[in-house]
């Protein structure tokens, strides 16, 4: 969580956020990782396990009032703590009144800062398009997400850009030169003009959902339209981790987060500007 999603977890409210500060050898989260516990609830996380336990536990006192306002925190990942890791977290935890700053505390551990994710664009508000967009949201990933017709979009996830478009290529025309493109409409025509529109400029990533049958009829109509052909061979389809055979729209959608943690961005845009 960078500070941005620091003070919207917040909301205004008063609540204890949680920093981790600093690690040796193994340990579940590394330096920067955060969590925030408020009244409503709490919001990201430590690791799980004895550490974040015990930092709710803190935390929950500290909100009651039965505990000093700020804590360093120091544990050692080994039997003790009913853990084998074998390293060590410390880990800063402070009441605050409504949002943080640079710092959690004057003078205190500096906050992570915020950082532009990764922008993703993806196409489509069917079954699939919204496992992935699910899937996608609470990773750090500026996510963008186009349909052509109206109402599809409903009840997207917080941070989540909703573009509703009769021509959702023209979205692609103006995404930034390093974004990544996840295309997934209800119509392989609409699927071809978007896809035609990506390769003709630079990109980050381009998947295309469905077959290598799908695959080798697109390579033969993008070749017809003139598009360049490095720029076809960076066409992705089927998307997501190879070998899944499992079609389910969780499944997919779990495979092309796993695919884009590993592979954020495969091909440099420099090189088909």
């Amino acid at each position: 969580m960078d500070r941005d999603a620091i003070n919207a977890a917040l909301g205004g409210r008063r609540g204890v956020v949680a920093l981790v500060t600093g690690t040796r050898g193994s340990a579940p989260r590394n330096a920067g990782a955060a969590m925030v516990i408020t009244d409503q609830g709490t919001f990201g996380t430590l690791g799980g396990g004895a550490v974040e336990h015990s930092v709710l536990q803190r935390a929950r006192e500290m909100l009651a009032g039965c505990s000093p306002a700020r804590a360093e925190m120091e544990f050692p990942l080994n039997p003790a703590l009913d853990q084998c890791c074998g390293g060590v977290m410390q880990v800063a935890v402070a009441l605050v009144e409504g949002g943080v700053g640079r710092t959690l505390w004057p003078d205190g551990p500096a906050l992570p800062a915020v950082k532009p994710g990764q922008p993703v664009t993806v196409y489509g508000a069917g079954h699939v398009g919204r496992a992935v967009i699910a899937a996608l949201a609470p990773l750090d990933f500026a996510l963008t997400w186009v349909d052509a017709q109206a109402g599809r979009m409903g009840g997207a996830p917080a941070g989540v850009r909703t573009v509703e478009s009769p021509l959702p290529e023209a979205e692609a025309k103006g995404a930034p030169p390093d974004a990544i493109h996840l295309v997934m409409t209800h119509s392989h025509a609409v699927d071809l003009e978007i896809v035609t529109a990506i390769l003709s400029g630079p990109f980050g990533r381009c998947g295309l959902i469905g077959s290598k049958t799908k695959r080798a009829r697109f390579e033969k109509r993008l070749t017809e339209r003139g598009i360049a052909s490095e720029a076809i061979a960076a066409l992705e389809c089927p998307i997501g981790l190879p070998g899944l055979t499992d079609k389910r729209p969780a499944a997919i959608a779990a495979s092309v987060a796993a695919d884009l943690l590993m592979h954020p961005v495969r091909v440099k845009a420099s090189e088909l500007a």
